[in-house]
């Protein structure tokens, strides 16, 4: 089996100590993936120390050559679809399907940033003087970290990396440790792109060295980190003390409002695909479900109908709806929310409880008569586990979605476009959806979230990620 190498300055590159990590198919624990390098510290300064000198030359080319790269890396990894679907599910665990999504979406980020070469410039502005230019244009920033999450292990490099790279910054890449082998092939496909030694890094490992190093060192301008919320907000006390520019993307909580006067099957249709697919296993995946008292029964018996039929089993098998966890931790995490659920006096509906096999699976699970104050209607679980709220009327259901530390993403399902309006106007979060699933999101429109989903200053995606990985300076040219 494989022992896979860091990726640094154009090559690969054994890490100091020759110290790997074994990747198993968490559908299958007898399937090794691969070995990961266990980076130390020195791996990391030669990171760095690349990408700070490769900075000059990148920044330097035009913007359009950049931009040429970028769709050319998108053209290798298109032509290679089904291959990198096939070993990101045998990584991560999820869905053949949902794993060809996310190279699709990968593709389509690169060509929309690439684009951006084209797009992204400065104003002109009225002077306070005669005969004097006065204007302003987008610079980057240096060499930028990026530390990313295993449960897209690659569209989210992907959508981090792409702006930081069109608008002329170099990077460091740090995947999660769970699922890194993603980003290293990753590295291939920018390498045969033509992207200059240097430009972009990575080096897989503890994220507590890395992390901890990126984090500290002088040489990087930018941090960019998705994951949970306790490791950003250590991860932000660091960088803060040398206001370092941090964009944190963290946990949620996500809750889908049912009016009375939804559709039902509708409803349960959009609660199933937000919170099942990809094993709930999204920072986007709906946890929480705020029913109208009027439906609550009938909607319950639904939805409870609907995970009894999804099909559970390893991603690479077809007819299979939903895979594994990504780990024997998570199913554990996912398993002890449910026990502390019916402990708190809450009922385990369907689900709750481990699949017989060879992989770290959970079966989809509702909990019914759960309440605001209990541990699992105010904590990410990150598993396929849906817990059902009841309101009275929209003014609870609004108060039930909002009494949350987190504010990522929320729905409703509605008829009336009163509710849907007051919906958009009053739910605390910073990606609204009107009858669709709280996870999906768009590559041209603002993502991230409220409260501690988030911090608040800059969006991934559109022109947010091109704003983060850049800085603007007003240049005055007196023409008298």
């Amino acid at each position: 089996m494989e022992k896979h190498k860091n990726f640094i300055g154009g090559e690969w590159v054994a890490p100091t100590g020759d110290q790997y990590t074994e990747i198993r198919n968490p559908a299958d624990t007898n399937d090794i993936v691969g070995y990961a390098p266990r980076s130390a510290a020195a791996d990391v300064d030669q990171a760095i120390a690349a990408a700070q000198a490769a900075y000059g030359a990148w920044a330097g080319r035009p913007a359009p050559e950049r931009g040429r790269i970028l769709y050319k890396v998108a053209n290798i990894i298109e032509g290679q679809i089904d291959a990198w679907a096939a070993e990101l599910t045998r990584e991560e665990g999820k869905t053949r399907t949902e794993a060809r999504m996310e190279v699709v979406r990968a593709v389509e980020v690169f060509r929309y940033f690439a684009g951006e070469a084209w797009r992204v410039g400065g104003d002109v502005l009225p002077a306070d003087t005669t005969n004097t230019l006065l204007y302003s244009k987008r610079v980057p920033l240096g060499a930028v970290a990026i530390i990313t999450p295993w449960n897209f292990p690659l569209s989210i490099p992907v959508w981090k990396m792409a702006p930081a790279l069109v608008m002329g910054n170099t990077v460091v890449l740090k995947p999660a440790s769970a699922t890194p082998l993603m980003a290293l092939r990753l590295m291939g496909a920018l390498h045969e792109a033509g992207v200059p030694a240097g430009v972009v890094n990575c080096v897989t490992g503890s994220g507590a060295v890395i992390g901890e190093q990126l984090a500290t060192d002088p040489r990087i301008k930018a941090v960019s980190f998705t994951g949970s919320y306790a490791v950003g907000h250590a991860l932000y006390q660091k960088t803060a003390l040398r206001l370092t520019r941090t964009h944190l993307e963290m946990g949620g909580k996500n809750p889908v409002i049912v009016a009375a006067d939804a559709d039902l099957d509708k409803a349960v249709n959009i609660v199933v695909r937000g919170g099942y697919g990809l094993t709930g296993q999204a920072c986007t995946a709906t946890s929480r479900v705020i029913v109208d008292r009027s439906i609550v029964d009938e909607f319950s018996r639904r939805l409870i109908a609907a995970a009894q039929k999804i099909v559970v089993g390893p991603g690479l098998v077809d007819g299979v709806q939903m895979g594994p966890a990504v780990s024997a931790a998570q199913r554990d995490i996912d398993n002890d929310f449910v026990a502390l659920a019916a402990e708190q006096g809450a009922q385990v509906s369907v689900g709750g409880n481990e699949v017989a096999a060879q992989g770290y699976f959970v079966r989809p699970t509702v909990v019914t008569g759960v309440t605001a104050q209990m541990r699992i209607a105010q904590e990410e679980v990150f598993g396929p586990v849906i817990g059902i709220l009841q309101a009275a009327d929209m003014n609870e259901a609004l108060a039930l979605s909002n009494d949350i530390a987190y504010g990522l993403s929320a729905t409703i399902v509605t008829n009336d476009l009163r509710q849907a309006i007051r919906f958009a106007d009053q739910a605390e979060a910073g990606m609204l959806k009107v009858n669709q699933p709280t996870a999906g999101v768009s590559i041209q429109a603002p993502f991230g979230g409220f409260k501690n989903s988030g911090s608040g200053m800059f969006r991934e995606m559109g022109k947010g990620a091109v704003e983060f990985f850049s800085q603007e300076k007003a240049i005055y040219i007196d023409g008298n």
